[in-house]
């Protein structure tokens, strides 16, 4: 096989891994009983199949070769093993016992990926490995890739991989989907994991780059796999509001990476591909009642999308969807979000009343948001050294450059 065919071949492969390997490594974790197990086994595979379709051509159907020959590489290692444990030998009889169980249809695949995703986000596991563990496991992405993202070091993410697989095995969380009386709770932490995925791609929390497009790429297609999996009304919403909010990314910041705000944003940038699926998600998400916190965040950047400057925003909406919102989900973010727009429809001193109550009791102390909402409302009151104290309380809180950036050159602007 000449050079650029194995290349191409390789990038086949590639390709076939970002989109499969969630499957496969799903029907594994069934089929196998442990995830470290499967996933040294599927690796196995996909190195098989670098080495084997060069010479047969890719099968016609790439995925049970791959879980067929995962599976029996990880019944060949464990007979190695078993040379030397003999509890290996009752392991291997089972998963031999099961050797024609592996699903081939879409129905029985989706139902492995289901319960994988519930395995990742199960709420025995600490915040940080159900983020990492499911990027990992349902997602493809490698530990370095993951890494860098979060601006922690390979060995750091690493350990919370390991940590989380520690506990699932301790714990013995069971590889299954909840049953319908727990789905509820359960299937909010799933919800929660996805989202702060996105929201770390939206606005990271520290480093050189306003957004990172790796990121909310994942959480979207996260919560496209779980719409088609579990197609309940919040799930529509979480996939309708990071698609609305997505679709502005390209005009939050200037070519050179300055931070550009809502309301001094080019909207012919925006993605209007992203907004109509979008719009058409959150107009399904809302024909069931009663609305949740996804879906009423959905509908208030739905209301931004449909307004064609800041100007022209319908605010006295937009405060209604946070009334809405405080009901359901009562938290001080929320209050900040809904005083900015109380500030927008009513005007800055309406707004500023509520931002100082908020930080006079010290909920949002340690937010810089919160800071730069209240000197961004004191600058347009022309209150200057206020506003410049509110910056400068909002600079020593954020890490993210171009926000610092962003704030610094606000602050030289007060005169």
């Amino acid at each position: 096989m000449s050079q650029p065919v194995q290349e191409q071949l390789s990038r086949t492969i590639e390709t076939l891994y970002r989109s499969e390997s969630g499957r496969v490594l799903a029907t594994l974790v069934r089929l196998l009983g442990d995830l470290d197990v499967a996933e040294e086994a599927m690796h196995e595979a996909f190195a098989a199949a670098l080495e084997s379709w060069p010479k047969t051509g890719i099968p016609e159907s790439p995925r049970p070769w791959l879980i067929s020959t995962a599976r029996f590489k990880a019944i060949d290692n464990m007979r190695r093993r078993a040379r030397f444990d003999a509890a290996q030998k009752d392991l291997i009889a089972h998963i031999e016992s099961r050797v024609n169980e592996a699903p081939l249809e879409d129905d029985e695949i989706a139902d492995d990926r289901l319960r994988l995703i519930f395995t990742c986000c199960h709420p025995a596991l600490p915040p940080e490995g159900q983020v990492a563990l499911t990027l990992r496991e349902i997602c493809g992405l490698t530990t370095e890739e993951i890494a860098r993202a979060f601006l922690v070091t390979p060995a750091t993410l690493a350990q919370r991989i390991v940590r989380a697989k520690a506990k699932i095995r301790e714990t013995k969380i069971p590889y299954e989907v909840p049953r319908p009386a727990e789905m509820p709770e359960r299937l909010s932490a799933v919800l929660q994991v996805v989202y702060l995925v996105f929201n770390e791609g939206y606005s990271a929390r520290a480093g050189t780059e306003v957004t990172r497009a790796e990121l909310t790429g994942e959480a979207i297609r996260l919560g496209r796999l779980l719409t088609e999996l579990q197609p309940e009304p919040e799930v529509i919403g979480l996939l309708a509001l990071m698609l609305l909010q997505e679709s502005r990314r390209a005009a939050r910041t200037s070519p050179t990476g300055e931070l550009i705000l809502l309301e001094q944003q080019d909207r012919s940038l925006w993605n209007r591909e992203q907004i109509a699926e979008g719009m058409a998600l959150i107009e399904k998400a809302m024909s069931s009642r009663p609305f949740g916190p996804y879906t009423l965040q959905a509908a208030i950047a739905s209301v931004h999308a449909n307004a064609e400057s800041s100007a022209a925003t319908d605010w006295q909406q937009i405060v209604a969807l946070y009334d809405q919102l405080l009901r359901i989900q009562p938290s001080p973010v929320v209050q900040l979000n809904r005083a900015v727009a109380i500030a927008m429809f009513d005007g800055p001193e309406s707004g500023l009343i509520h931002i100082d109550a908020l930080l006079d009791h010290g909920e949002l102390e340690n937010y810089y948001l919160a800071h730069s909402a209240r000197a961004d409302l004191y600058r347009r009151l022309g209150r200057t050294a206020e506003a410049r104290e509110s910056y400068e309380k909002a600079l020593a809180l954020t890490q993210q450059e171009p926000e610092r950036q962003f704030l610094q050159d606000r602050i030289r602007q007060l005169k």
